[in-house]
């Protein structure tokens, strides 16, 4: 578990670049070392179509995941995951027993639109 929270400025905060995208395609990722997906978010014309691992396989099927909204930190540096380059860190948050639920808009928004 995670302890006390670090403080940070409000000028920090807005340096952590979070979008919505839409995820557009998702794929089986056998050789992560936890079961994930890999996926595709499209975060609209400015910014483009990233790639992401998440560990999500808990409770979303391949079929929910697609066309589902999520949000991301697009600038952290991309991370190899095994044979995979993660561009984007989706966003979510454990269940009672580790699982990772998706953060994610309460309705339909224009992708890229910025977290504030």
């Amino acid at each position: 578990m995670i302890g006390e929270p670090v403080p940070v400025s409000y000028s920090e905060f807005q340096r952590v670049d979070i979008r919505v995208g839409r995820i557009v395609a998702v794929d089986d990722f056998p050789e992560a070392r936890k079961p994930a997906y890999k996926l595709k978010i499209d975060f609209g014309s400015a910014i483009g179509v990233k790639t992401s691992s998440a560990q999500v396989t808990t409770h979303y099927s391949k079929d929910a995941l697609l066309n589902r909204l999520v949000v991301a930190v697009i600038n952290f540096p991309p991370k190899q995951i095994g044979p995979y380059m993660s561009q984007v860190l989706t966003l979510g948050v454990p269940d009672e027993d580790g699982g990772v639920v998706l953060l994610a808009p309460e309705r339909d928004v224009p992708l890229g639109g910025r977290m504030f």
